[in-house]
């Protein structure tokens, strides 16, 4: 399948994907991510693997695209978890927070 991430055309196949992913450790995966094997990997380490480019150079949605037309189960970012910790604070932290100014103890 072509596809292009970062502003340049690859031409990717499962297996093809699956063979460049082999022996590579994954690493921790927070956010989007992508299942290759048994293994989860962040869609960025997946994107530079499989691109050779720095992982500045493209976003998680071109990859997470590109996988998920390939077959390969990707798990995108809830929204609920990205704001998980910005619910425990007060609105006077939150808006603290935002504003740069330090918390007093």
């Amino acid at each position: 399948m072509r596809c292009v991430i970062a502003r340049f055309p690859f031409d990717l196949t499962k297996a093809g994907v699956l063979e460049s992913m082999k022996g590579v450790k994954p690493e921790q995966a927070i956010g989007e991510s992508v299942i290759i094997g048994r293994r989860t990997y962040p869609v960025k380490q997946v994107g530079q693997v499989i691109t050779r480019q720095d992982r500045r150079d493209f976003s998680a949605s071109e990859v997470l695209r590109a996988m998920a037309k390939l077959g390969f189960t990707c798990r995108d970012l809830p929204r609920a978890a990205a704001l998980a910790p910005a619910r425990s604070l007060s609105p006077l932290q939150q808006a603290s927070a935002m504003l740069g100014i330090p918390a007093t103890a």
